[in-house]
């Protein structure tokens, strides 16, 4: 899981290179964001490396489940 709540853009996207990159293309990976912004450039990174996104809203915090 990453949390990259409080950051803003870019650095979750960022967060999430690093976590693929070190990870070796993992199968599924969980963010959690705080941002709108947040969710719609962590959704296209994942898209242009293959991943599918999912999304789920709480009290204004995003939770996006990436999977291969």
């Amino acid at each position: 899981m990453i949390d990259a709540r409080g950051q803003s853009c870019p650095i979750p996207v960022v967060m999430v290179q690093d976590a693929v990159k070190k990870g070796n293309n993992p199968s599924e990976l969980q963010v959690k964001v705080d941002a709108m912004v947040c969710v719609e450039n962590i959704s296209r990174y994942a898209a242009s490396q293959g991943y599918t996104v999912s999304t789920e809203e709480s009290d204004g915090e995003y939770t996006l489940t990436l999977k291969k």
